[in-house]
Order: C-alpha cells, then structure tokens, then sequence
C-alpha cells in the first residue's frame, strides 16, 4: 500500500492508499466519520487497483465537518486527480450507502456498484429498534472517528433520503449496483433487499456465516502469518470477484457476481 495526497476543488488535501494493479476500483469505508479501516493490503483486490480515499476531517485528510454533496465531490476529485476514466466502486456499512449516492451523482463514471453490509436509504424505527436490542452481540471495534465529521454527515444522510426524487432516481440508474448481507450482521437487510429490488439492475445476495465486521476478522486471524490460506493467496474474495465485475458495464437483467463467496470468512472460521 502507498500514500498519495489529492486536493480537492476546494485546496483541502486528501490522503488517499492505493495498491495494485488492474482495472480501477474505489474502496468506501464506513462511519459516517470513521478512519479508512479498509486500508489494508489483506484487504486489497488481486488483479485490481484499488483505491482508499480517507474522508476529509478524518485521519490523514485535512478538512473538517462536512455533508454528502462534499463527499461526492471529494471522490470525484481522487477519480480526476489520478486520470480515472470510470472505476467500480465498493462500499463496506455506511460505505455502501455513500456508494449508491455517489452512483446516482455520477453514473457515467461508476461502472456498477458493490454495498457490503450497508445500512440502506432510511431512517426505520423499527430497524433502528432490531439494532439498538442485538448491539449487545457485536463486539466494539476501536476505530479512530471524528464525531463533528460524523454528526455533519448523518444530517445530510437524512436530507438526501428524504429527497422526493430519490426513489425515482433509485428506479431509473443504469448503473448495476449489487447489495451484500452478511448472515449474522445484527442489522436487519429488509432494506438492502428494498433497494435491490428498486434498482433495474439491482442484486441482493446474503453471505452465511459472517457478520458486520467480517474484515476485521481476516486481518486478526491472518495478518501476522503468511499461510497461504489467510494472506495475498487467499485475500477477500468478494473484492476481487465483485471488483471484477465493478471495471465491465453490465446490461439490462445481467448482473456482477456480488459475492459468490467472501474469503473473509475462510480466514474467520
């Protein structure tokens, strides 16, 4: 993995990771607000080049609190900045929702798209109650995040889904977008489900035996040995397959294979 730094339209300086080589794909971690905890070469596609903008405010980017719209253009700025025509983009929990707006902004740069355990275009009681009663069987990670970054995003997340045009736009991409449920994430998929139902080219896939944090665990178990079942022979194969898919269009009623199987999972269990 190297460091790059690209200034967005606005003079602030973002840190970017990138590792590989191969058809372009951008990585969206989660939060809103965190550090890019998928910066990680466990982590990294083979045959792709992926690419780890780090938000602004947060971590190695300069900046400060910020809304959707910033976010947008932020990665627009990493795509110009590097002379990225189009890439494939992948979003792990709140990453994927960043992902599906990014998509709808810019669908001629967005070759499809990849959401790993996200959250969905909603603000539900009742998926907000499912969650708040199981968060007692999810182990907290401690990942560095900015809460005023954090705070401004989330009340921009509620604006943008309230959008009366949302669910049209929704209706109407072209844009193949792929939404992947972990079996165990304490996080209901009913909306995950919605959105793939909604989308043209849209694909819900639930993956068993894995939950929310299905990264952390290759990098726990695996990163400090070079068995070939756990490093770069044997890294995530969702990112790789899916990434694949991500760098090809996809025409209407085809779909990328969204995750036919996550090595993460070979590593966890």
């Amino acid at each position: 993995m190297r460091s790059t730094k690209v200034q967005a339209d606005d003079g602030t300086v973002l840190h970017v990771g990138v590792t590989g080589r191969g058809p372009d794909v951008v990585v969206l971690s989660g939060g809103p607000g965190c550090i890019h905890y998928l910066e990680n070469d466990m982590l990294a596609p083979r045959g792709m080049r992926a690419w780890y903008p780090e938000p602004r405010g947060v971590g190695r980017s300069q900046g400060g609190p910020h809304d959707l719209a910033q976010a947008v253009a932020d990665i627009e700025a990493v795509r110009r900045a590097q002379g990225i025509r189009d890439w494939g983009v992948l979003g792990h929990s709140w990453g994927s929702d960043l992902a599906v707006r990014y998509a709808l902004d810019h669908p001629d740069r967005v070759r499809s798209v990849v959401g790993v355990a996200g959250h969905g275009l909603h603000k539900d009681r009742t998926w907000s109650q499912a969650y708040e009663s199981a968060r007692h069987r999810e182990a907290d990670l401690e990942i560095a995040w900015e809460p005023i970054v954090h705070t401004a995003l989330s009340a921009s997340f509620v604006e943008w889904i309230h959008e009366s045009d949302l669910l049209r736009r929704l209706a109407d991409t072209n844009v193949a977008m792929s939404f992947v449920a972990p079996q165990h994430d304490i996080r209901p998929s009913w909306p995950l489900r919605q959105l793939a139902a909604l989308i043209p080219n849209g694909r819900f896939e639930e993956v068993p035996g894995v939950d929310h944090n299905l990264w952390s665990h290759t990098i726990r178990r695996c990163g400090s040995t070079s068995s070939p079942d756990c490093a770069h022979n044997r890294i995530p194969r969702t990112l790789e397959r899916t990434g694949r898919a991500a760098h090809r269009k996809v025409g209407p009623h085809r779909h990328p294979p969204a995750a036919a199987a996550i090595d993460w999972q070979h590593c966890s269990l």
